[in-house]
């Protein structure tokens, strides 16, 4: 079968479209014919060696395509179902295998590209906000990177779950566009201006309830100068690649939260977790109620294209590989 393969770590040269052997399952595994992947950044820095990977590896998160064959105890799935699946060896492949806990049926109504653009984003937001910040009807939010794809579901998620209001910051003026159009009431350009003191006037002093926060560094730290006594900082990800200081002075005397979240992780300890997530996510998008922005779509074979746009912060929305050039 056909792959990308990451031969080294560092650029997108060490991207290889390449044939490897045929995964094998155990018995309570499942093999996947993958229709569609997408890209996430977890993709880059495993790429960089930044993930505890080991060369040589396929990288990828999440996948969709069909049922080829079940391991022997596997129960209640069956061959030729359409699915959802986090691969145990990644997902930039043509057949990938995933314990039956991280395998998802779709809905009939739920296309592939919709699909595939999904479960990073929608699982993510929804236990963001639901389970760890326990956002409560009329708070406020503010969701750092708004225009990528976390953050455009998030923006959509948390009006769903009562948001009163929703700030969200962007790193470059052509992005807000698309974080307005996921419903933001307000967008921050943070590269031109400081976003603090602005959530702060929009909130009229009070800051905002919940932060979600990917960025890390400096934009975390900040954070800190606009989120309301009893606030909750949600921490998920660090794409700057800095560590941001948190100072405990800052905690307690304003009954202030920071809350770690992994969805790998959570996908290694806890996978139960997120067939209750998948059960409440899928009704959402399927009733058009959420809409999974895919701002860019590309073949296998042009990983490396899709890996520069994305880690150069030109795109907008989810990116997707089409593997089966049939769907």
């Amino acid at each position: 079968m056909k792959a990308i393969v990451v031969t080294g770590f560092g650029g997108t040269e060490n991207l290889k479209y390449k044939d490897v052997e045929m995964p094998v399952i155990a018995d309570n595994e499942v093999l996947i014919r993958v229709v569609k992947t997408s890209v996430n950044f977890a993709d880059i820095k495993s790429r960089y060696g930044q993930k505890g990977a080991t060369l040589p590896f396929i990288p990828g998160l999440d996948a969709t395509g069909f049922i080829e064959k079940i391991g022997s105890k596997v129960s209640g799935l069956e061959e030729g179902q359409r699915v959802i699946a986090f691969p145990k060896n990644g997902s930039y492949a043509e057949y990938v295998v995933a314990s039956d806990q991280l395998v998802f049926t779709i809905p009939d109504e739920l296309d592939f590209k919709t699909a595939a653009a999904c479960p990073i984003v929608s699982f993510l937001s929804y236990r963001l906000l639901k389970n760890i910040a326990a956002i409560q009807k009329g708070e406020t939010v503010l969701v750092h990177s708004a225009a990528g794809g976390v953050g455009t579901t998030a923006i959509q998620v948390a009006k769903i779950l009562g948001a009163a209001k929703v700030i969200g910051t962007v790193g470059s003026r052509d992005k807000i566009r698309l974080a307005e159009e996921c419903g933001a009431d307000f967008v921050i350009c943070y590269e031109e201006e400081d976003f603090a003191p602005i959530v702060n006037e929009i909130t009229n002093g009070q800051g905002v309830d919940i932060v979600l926060d990917s960025i890390s560094g400096a934009v975390t730290e900040n954070s800190f100068n606009c989120l309301a006594p009893y606030g909750r900082l949600v921490h998920f990800g660090n794409s700057s690649g800095h560590v941001g200081t948190i100072k405990t002075v800052d905690l307690h005397a304003s009954c202030r939260n920071v809350l770690g979240f992994s969805l790998g992780t959570t996908r290694k300890l806890r996978p139960h977790l997120l067939k209750e997530t998948a059960e409440e996510v899928f009704p959402l998008i399927v009733n058009n109620q959420l809409n999974i922005k895919v701002g860019h779509e590309y073949k296998l074979e042009e990983a490396a294209e899709a890996h520069n746009l994305m880690e150069n912060r030109l795109s907008i929305g989810k990116i997707i590989l089409n593997v089966d050039p049939n769907f």
